[in-house]
């Protein structure tokens, strides 16, 4: 259902930007996730962040893996560039295209599935390397494809929607990615777009290695035990001659609280999210400090939204590389294959 496109009518009162695009020109098809599902959320504020920074579609390339999150940049940008890779994988795609044309802006869309467990290796290089591109991660806890499971972020002692307590802990992307080297570091929740397209915008205008980790609440696996009108019992007591889902609609959640204050946030299965969103004066400057932000609100159950850290000094991985700042598909066949002399010359002064 992914190919459904949405009708090209645009009302003439529509405010544009500087290169005369409507918010309507940065949208892509129509989802088909759940209702109420957050990545929906983050992909509207996407779309709010490109329109409002005037970046011209075709410049930017998208790039996902495998799960719920990787299915969102269908739903934004559909005249840009984009790359569906398998699972785990989207950063390897990313660093090829990047080092084959720098001239493009790189959005990774990953989810906590897809990166912080098959992908988790993929996702330390590409972050250590300083790859000049945003890379959000839509983490809703669980893997949505599949019922459900457990992905690695999920907290320690949640519980699933078949009652199973979850034994292991979690890996944290924000601290691998302050520990890896990345220089823009943030988290936000989904519901929360006065904080989200603030941090995304900036993201895309940062030089090096952007992460976003954006909680992202799934609405599915919710339906509680024993309910006599839950997916599981009619499937239980029904003969059924196929198998059809139907997901009952949500209403999104949303979240609008102060610098420094901590609000609670339900979801829709009952659990509780305690955000506490930075305070006005915090320096996200130092990235030991940041580090030691994220673990003293973790042991006290709270989760830091925000900008958590910032570098603009270091240098990016075409930097590191001296590469050629010429796309390759710009380049003829004599730049491309200079001959036996050149490469002889280049030889000699490797050894």
């Amino acid at each position: 259902m992914t190919y459904l496109t949405k009708p090209r009518l645009h009302h003439p009162t529509l405010e544009r930007n500087r290169v005369g695009h409507t918010r309507r020109d940065y949208e892509g098809k129509i989802s088909t996730l759940c209702a109420g599902c957050g990545h929906d959320s983050i992909s509207a504020a996407i779309i709010q962040a490109c329109w409002e920074l005037d970046i011209e579609p075709h410049r930017v390339a998208k790039l996902s893996g495998i799960g719920c999150s990787s299915k969102t940049p269908d739903y934004f940008l559909g005249a840009s560039h984009g790359f569906n890779s398998v699972h785990g994988r989207m950063p390897s795609v990313l660093t090829g295209a990047y080092l084959a044309n720098r001239e493009l802006i790189y959005l990774g869309v990953s989810g906590d599935g897809d990166s912080a467990s098959i992908g988790l290796g993929q996702f330390a290089h590409i972050m250590r390397r300083g790859v000049n591109m945003t890379y959000i991660v839509e983490n809703n806890g669980v893997y949505g494809l599949t019922k459900g499971q457990f992905s690695a972020t999920a907290d320690k002692g949640s519980k699933s929607k078949k009652g199973a307590r979850n034994a292991d802990s979690p890996v944290d992307m924000v601290s691998l990615a302050l520990q890896l080297g990345a220089t823009y570091v943030g988290r936000s929740f989904s519901g929360d777009k006065a904080q989200l397209v603030p941090l995304i915008k900036g993201a895309l205008a940062h030089r090096g290695a952007a992460f976003l980790d954006v909680i992202s609440p799934c609405v599915t696996f919710n339906n509680h035990a024993g309910s006599t009108r839950s997916y599981d019992f009619v499937r239980e007591h029904n003969e059924a001659v196929s198998r059809i889902d139907f997901i009952t609609p949500k209403s999104e959640i949303t979240a609008d609280f102060a610098p420094g204050e901590c609000i609670d946030v339900e979801q829709h299965d009952g659990t509780v999210l305690r955000l506490r969103k930075l305070h006005a004066d915090y320096d996200p400057c130092d990235r030991v400090a940041a580090m030691a932000q994220v673990q003293a609100l973790q042991t006290r159950g709270e989760i830091a939204t925000g900008l958590l850290y910032v570098a603009d000094e270091e240098a990016e991985m075409h930097d590191a590389l001296n590469t050629a700042r010429v796309p390759l598909n710009a380049l003829d066949e004599s730049e491309l294959c200079p001959g036996i002399d050149v490469l002889d010359k280049i030889n000699v002064g490797l050894r």
